[in-house]
């Protein structure tokens, strides 16, 4: 299944907790998704779906859901769009 990520974002807390989103959309899906991960030292991650915007198809919601407990290739394609923001980020501050 094709994923096309259209944006992704990671911040780091000040209680050095790591919060961040990657929107994306899924071939053959009318609506786009967001996922929003949460973990307190950067190794184990929770995450949260959502429709990134108006509501879209129940059964398709369910299925991306369904994708990302049992694809971890794709979950990590969007676990690292969001951390790849979040060391892009660091970098700019260093400078």
């Amino acid at each position: 299944m094709n994923v096309e990520i259209i944006k992704a974002e990671m911040k780091r807390e000040e209680d050095r907790s790591f919060i961040g989103r990657t929107v994306f959309t899924l071939e053959n899906h009318n609506s786009p998704y967001e996922i929003t991960f949460f973990s307190k030292r950067g190794t184990e991650w929770d995450y949260s779906l959502s429709f990134a915007g108006e509501p879209g198809s129940e059964e398709q919601f369910l299925e991306t859901d369904s994708l990302l407990e049992n694809d971890d290739d794709v979950y990590n394609l969007l676990l690292d769009a969001a951390l790849d923001t979040q060391e892009l980020t660091e970098e700019v501050e260093k400078e």
